[in-house]
């Protein structure tokens, strides 16, 4: 808990982590995620050019912010498909940790479109618990805005939660080449108080009925004001420690932190279960599969690994 009175905000910086935090005037809960290691691992695999690579870490951020939040062992997984140049990305976040990444894209389009790169579409977070109760998922549509204001809009809609996101990605931060680093900050308005929360919209008034202006929540503004002043590089740089990041924007108001959690760059996709998969197509299906060596060789689009199948082994 940052509190000067009984410890110091701690200044030591750790990469693929994700620290909670409150900020109890503000009604206030969120998370810092600070990814190192985990997706220059996911990019590298990949080689993505730069404009792919940095939108796929934003990608990966959102979904660590979202997905660190689930109580169980589930998946949350953040797809788009889109008419733009990067026409589809998947990100899945296996809780507690695991987080995997990879995008679809057009090499030949992507000079024609200087900033949009997603087009429009829609971006579906879907939540599965590991065994057979529903999934949920929600469905936010893609009109040439970013990724920032996707979840924004995804909240507004699906959630009706108020909610403030900020991405950054860079390479290079620490001179090494290649080296991509990504940061993410979410806050939300979770008043205890249900009359703090601002009244919704009356959804079944008559057609014509006036609705009267929505007042934000004080506080609300006040914690979207201080998040709002969160830069990029202070995201994404190694040497400023989540802590000392959420008390400059909150110590006024004081802020409380939580145990962080570590997030690592790891694939499900094993052997076994590329030959499961193999085994459901048809006998005609798999020997169209057959490569001039006689074998059926198999690339995980999420960590670009090669697998090679005997055909006879998978009757």
């Amino acid at each position: 808990m940052i509190e000067t009175s009984t410890r110091p905000v701690s200044d030591e910086a750790r990469d693929d982590n994700v620290l909670p935090f409150a900020v109890a005037p503000l009604d206030l809960r969120g998370r810092v995620v600070r990814l190192g290691p985990s997706i220059d691992a996911i990019l590298a695999r990949h080689e993505y050019p730069p404009r792919v690579a940095r939108l796929v870490g934003e990608a990966a951020a959102l979904t660590v912010l979202l997905g660190s939040a689930l109580k169980f062992e589930g998946r949350l997984q953040l797809q788009t498909k889109s008419n733009g140049p990067v026409d589809m990305i998947v990100v899945d976040f296996d809780a507690p940790d695991r987080l995997r990444a990879f995008a679809r894209f057009d090499e030949g389009r992507l000079a024609e479109h200087a900033a949009d790169l997603l087009g429009r579409g829609h971006l579906a977070l879907t939540i599965e618990q590991g065994d057979d109760r529903s999934r949920y998922q929600g469905i936010v549509a893609l009109e040439g805005q970013g990724l920032e204001e996707a979840a924004h809009r995804y909240f507004r809609q699906s959630e009706q939660i108020p909610t403030f996101v900020r991405l950054a990605v860079a390479e290079n931060v620490m001179g090494k080449e290649t080296a991509w680093r990504a940061g993410g900050l979410l806050v939300q308005f979770l008043p205890e108080e249900s009359a703090r929360n601002p009244d919704l919209p009356p959804g079944n008034a008559p057609p014509g009925t006036p609705v009267a202006e929505m007042l934000e929540n004080d506080a609300w503004v006040e914690a979207k004001t201080l998040a709002a002043t969160v830069e990029d590089h202070e995201l994404v740089d190694p040497m400023l420690s989540s802590e000392r990041l959420l008390y400059r924007l909150f110590h006024e108001r004081g802020v409380r932190v939580f145990s962080a959690q570590s997030v690592k760059a790891a694939c499900r996709c094993s052997r076994q279960r590329i030959a499961n998969m193999l085994r459901r197509f048809t006998p005609q299906e798999r020997a169209d599969m057959v490569g001039d060596d006689g074998k059926i060789g198999v690339t995980c689009e999420f960590c670009s690994t090669f697998r090679e199948f005997d055909p006879a082994e998978l009757e």
